[in-house]
């Protein structure tokens, strides 16, 4: 684990939880060591996530999804194992319960501070079996005076000796249930939701979609902005829900399996722009500019 020096006072925390802080404020909480019942398929997650005003921006184990957490990284079907939580959904059924949930669990720090968590995180399927090794990166920047930026990278290497697919719902049969991969559960929101991309407003133009950047936003308090931070996951579909609750996941396999074979790796990273506000598309596009690495 990285020592602490002077940029790195770290925040008091309950066991399993680290805080990530920025100038004082506390703006997220990171829970790496998660107490949950294996139908969870139990994984690290980040809740509460806040804007740099103290506003929440995420939701935990709500009524309607008790499966779902945050910020996390979550597969609903990796070689039949789920690391969704939930049902899963079986071709020409419909969603089951199946005694298939797999466990995502902490193995090592490589880095801790108030504004940078690094660790590695095994997959772990049938009869303990480890099927991914991950490294799993998450950073948090200050964006001007009403954002701060949540930056998340997986590294996910496949440590069996055969090919590992990777399905959404949708590559089963689903139509439209693509999700898998980093997935954001907004609050409860009570009144109007927005979503914007860069073509146009609306869930129509980019549900099933690439684009540059998504932002949702309940018109009243707060925006949040979803970036991919690279070519390879901006290849990748988004997909975005605004009925019922607000989700956006960037998609590993949409509606075809996405195939790891044995001993490879695949990374994804997307950033996470969280605003005190309502950012108009023109902003949004800013930001997304501003806060995507260089090439």
């Amino acid at each position: 684990m990285h020592a602490p020096g002077p940029d790195t006072v770290l925040a008091d925390r309950p066991p399993g939880v680290a805080v990530l802080r920025l100038h004082g404020h506390d703006v997220a909480q990171y829970v790496w060591e998660p107490d949950l019942p294996l139908s969870a398929s139990p994984r690290p997650y980040l809740h509460p996530v806040r804007t740099l005003g103290g506003v929440t921006v995420t939701d935990a184990a709500p009524d309607s999804h008790p499966h779902q957490f945050g910020i996390s990284v979550a597969a609903p079907d990796v070689d039949g194992r789920n690391f969704w939580g939930g049902r899963t959904f079986v071709a020409g059924h419909g969603p089951a319960w199946l005694d298939n949930h797999g466990v995502q669990r902490h193995q090592r720090w490589l880095r801790r501070t108030n504004t940078e968590l690094d660790h590695t995180v095994q997959w772990i399927g049938d009869h303990d079996t480890t099927l991914l090794e991950e490294r799993r990166s998450i950073r948090c920047r200050r964006v001007g005076d009403a954002a701060w930026s949540l930056g998340v990278r997986t590294r996910l290497t496949n440590a069996t000796g055969r090919s590992l697919p990777f399905r959404s719902p949708a590559a089963l049969g689903r139509v439209g249930a693509g999700y898998g991969g980093l997935f954001w559960r907004g609050p409860a929101v009570s009144g109007t939701t927005r979503v914007l991309s860069p073509a146009g407003a609306g869930l129509h133009h980019v549900h099933g979609q690439a684009a540059d950047w998504v932002a949702v936003t309940d018109d009243a308090t707060w925006t949040m902005l979803f970036v991919p931070a690279d070519e390879v996951t901006a290849g990748d579909r988004w997909f975005v829900r605004a009925r019922d609750y607000v989700g956006v996941c960037s998609s590993l396999a949409w509606d075809e399996p996405l195939l790891l074979p044995a001993g490879e790796t695949l990374e994804r990273h997307v950033i996470v722009v969280v605003i005190d506000g309502v950012v108009p598309p023109s902003a949004a596009a800013g930001l997304a500019a501003a806060v995507r690495p260089a090439a």
